[in-house]
């Protein structure tokens, strides 16, 4: 399947059920990554905005990147009407911004969907001299609770290329060679969610490597996340614990 095309069948449930980004995380890029609302940030792999819509409420002017065009145009949906925002067809290896035209580049929960090399010279170009790029994540937690096991080995068994295209593939040595001289800075934050089963379900479906309505293991696997729900909530919920990951640095 083309990387670019992966959500188009699910935006509705992307834009709906996604986790966002921890307060915490949003003041360490302000407090210590240097974003302020003076500045230009180009979202690339924007998706639905989610991100896009945390940097715009602080202030910053906010480009997002994204080729997928159902996707593109949710979050112009979303953020109609928002004059710090714009949204243009393109991807992490050809923007269409031009040269050394922002400040700080975000990848939120998209750099695994990149060619790296190529998205390497890409931001180079587009970062203003002493810009930085920031790769953030939402790493779901995989095991310490019977739910998140449970859940974890739901997707083993019906995902139909989960263990190709998680981010968690990403090496280190992957990671720190995208930085300038491998001169990369790191956080990490708490970040839970408490879902019903109506929520749990539209996560799951969010997933690109899930079988849509129509697959014959839809039904199975449907039936197997009711009971993985009915063994695990608690009062009704079940929590889906995330590490929200930052990386950051010059490229």
């Amino acid at each position: 399947m083309d990387n670019k095309e992966r959500f188009s069948n699910r935006v509705e449930m992307y834009a709906k059920y996604r986790p966002s980004y921890p307060e915490a995380a949003m003041s360490y890029l302000y407090d210590t990554v240097g974003l302020s609302d003076d500045c230009t940030v180009a979202d690339i792999g924007a998706g639905t905005g989610i991100f896009s819509k945390l940097l715009i409420a602080r202030g910053i002017r906010v480009i997002a990147v994204e080729p997928n065009e159902p996707m593109r145009r949710a979050a112009e949906s979303d953020l109609a009407g928002e004059r710090n925002f714009r949204a243009v067809a393109g991807a992490a290896e050809s923007t269409g911004l031009p040269d050394q035209s922002v400040d700080f580049i975000v990848c939120a929960q998209s750099f695994h969907w990149f060619n790296h090399a190529e998205a390497r010279i890409e931001f180079h170009r587009i970062l203003k001299p002493g810009g930085k790029a920031v790769l953030i994540w939402n790493s779901r937690l995989l095991k310490g609770t019977p739910f998140l096991e449970q859940y974890e080995q739901l997707l083993r068994t019906f995902g139909t290329d989960y263990a190709k295209t998680n981010h968690k593939n990403i090496s280190r040595e992957a990671l720190t060679a995208f930085f300038h001289n491998g001169d990369m800075q790191e956080a990490r934050f708490m970040n839970r969610y408490a879902h019903d089963f109506e929520q749990l379900s539209g996560r799951m479906q969010s997933s690109s490597y899930i079988p849509v309505s129509g697959d014959p293991a839809y039904e199975p696997m449907m039936v197997e996340l009711r009971n993985v729900y009915e063994r695990t909530n608690q009062d009704g919920v079940v929590f889906f614990d995330y590490e929200t990951e930052v990386y950051w640095g010059e490229v």
